[in-house]
């Protein structure tokens, strides 16, 4: 890796700052003061700033309950973002896995492991997600039979997969998807003649919208939940 890639990752610095910092000659490799910003580092190499050694930074693996207002963007004109919310260093390095609309709240997970976030977010995997819906109409058992069995979307060359329909009185529903199509729950209740009034993500694969977490409030994940993907 590139020195000011490294310094820049693992510290607050930004990638001008710590190109500067090394012109300025406060940057030492083992013991010798750095003078090239592009000069690449070998796992063993011992960097410091002012003659604190500087470690490399960890993946980080977050769980974001989101509030509605909120776009899963990592800047917008027009909105705050999730990331607002989180005042992190490095923001530009993290990344979300499976976006909610600006009017869908709950479970987010976001990471700067490229690899986590493909195993999350990849088609192939089915990971099952899990929605809290309130209706604008009651449910009726022919709708529940329909989306169990799958619904035939408008541009989708494919039904969607069967969905799993826990019903919670008339008007509130849970759907778990093993898929992410682009509007999913909305568009599969407005198929069969009903309308979404609320969504709220509980669940993703195995990992469960902390229920201590406030909207807008985030925490780590714990290694077990990191090992779920």
């Amino acid at each position: 890796m590139r020195l000011d890639k490294f310094i820049s990752n693992s510290t607050a610095f930004t990638r001008s700052q710590a190109k500067s910092v090394i012109r300025r000659g406060k940057i030492k490799i083992n013991g010798e003061v750095a003078k090239n910003a592009g000069q690449q580092l070998n796992d063993d190499s011992v960097v410091e700033y002012m003659g604190v050694v500087i470690s490399k930074a960890q993946p980080r693996y977050i769980m974001f309950n989101k509030p509605v207002g909120l776009v899963c963007a990592n800047k917008d004109k027009d909105h705050p973002t999730v990331f607002d919310s989180l005042m992190l260093p490095r923001i530009d390095t993290l990344h979300i896995a499976g976006r909610l609309d600006i009017d869908t709240t709950g479970l987010v997970l976001i990471t700067d492991d490229g690899q986590w976030l493909h195993r999350v977010t990849s088609p192939k995997h089915e990971h099952k997600k899990t929605y809290f819906v309130d209706l604008d109409s009651a449910i009726t058992e022919k709708q529940i039979r329909v989306l169990s069995e799958g619904v035939q979307l408008k541009k989708e060359k494919k039904r969607s997969l069967p969905t799993t329909i826990e019903v919670v009185n008339d008007q509130q529903i849970r759907m778990t998807l093993s898929e992410g199509k682009y509007h999913q729950v909305k568009r599969m209740m407005a198929a069969v003649g009903n309308h979404v009034v609320k969504l709220h993500r509980e669940q993703i694969g195995q990992i469960i919208l902390d229920d201590s977490l406030q909207a807008g409030e985030w925490r780590l994940l714990s290694d077990e939940e990191i090992q779920q993907f």
